[in-house]
């Protein structure tokens, strides 16, 4: 037992969590890797703010939300007022925590609902991610500031009807218009969070010019292009 517990205790934590357990009077089984105590105290606000967010202002809607079945779009700009979308990435209106820090947003979340901790984390780490790390400057300046903020809601194209989430058997193409400059896509996703809401989609296809390898590209699509569909 000790063996498994030094795998995934930090060794500065050891010694503070077998003094822990090894006292009933003091050992807390609500933190049992004495995991608080290997937090920062910028970690531990965050935490107790997303703490406060969620108990307070996001579970009386998420009980409603279930009784009604409808989701709550209002939700997303609330959690881009707290810092939470976009939360580990720097700049264009992100705030920059550390990767520790966003997991404690994201388990406070989760711990009143995971629809909505899924929704932030596709925006965050599916749609805002790709873009922060791969887009070029001018799509950062167009579409990540309105993400982080909760202005605009991102979905994460990758899934299709007959492969799944399997990329090697994608079918949606992407085919290079040398007239226009762009490219054309064409394809069906589906079970895509966020879709019904979205509007912004980060898109995975083929990509014809380069010869349509097993690797693929995302492509950012927009709600506002009269040829985007969503059932």
């Amino acid at each position: 037992m000790s063996l498994l517990l030094c795998k995934f205790i930090p060794k500065a934590g050891i010694s503070k969590f077998f003094a822990r357990a090894g006292s009933t009077s003091t050992f807390n089984y609500m933190d049992a890797l004495a995991l608080d105590d290997q937090l920062t105290d910028d970690e531990r606000s965050l935490r107790d703010q997303a703490r406060a967010y969620c108990q307070e202002k996001l579970m009386p809607r998420i009980v409603k939300a279930f009784r009604e079945e409808k989701f709550d779009p209002d939700v997303i700009p609330e959690m881009g007022q707290m810092g939470f979308l976009g939360a580990p990435y720097q700049g264009y209106g992100c705030a920059g925590v550390s990767t520790v820090g966003y997991g404690l947003v994201a388990r406070e979340v989760e711990r009143v609902d995971s629809g909505y901790r899924s929704t932030m984390s596709v925006q965050t780490s599916l749609v805002i991610g790709p873009i922060h790390s791969y887009g070029s400057e001018e799509q950062r300046q167009k579409y990540i500031p309105d993400l982080a903020s909760g202005k605009k809601i991102g979905a994460f194209g990758l899934t299709e009807p007959n492969h799944g989430s399997n990329p090697a058997g994608m079918e949606t193409k992407a085919k290079w218009d040398e007239n226009a400059k762009v490219y054309k896509l064409s394809g069906t996703k589906t079970w895509i969070s966020n879709s019904p809401v979205a509007d912004v989609f980060v898109v995975w296809a083929r990509s014809d010019r380069h010869d349509n390898a097993v690797k693929v590209f995302f492509h950012i699509a927009d709600t506002t292009w009269p040829i985007l569909k969503m059932r």
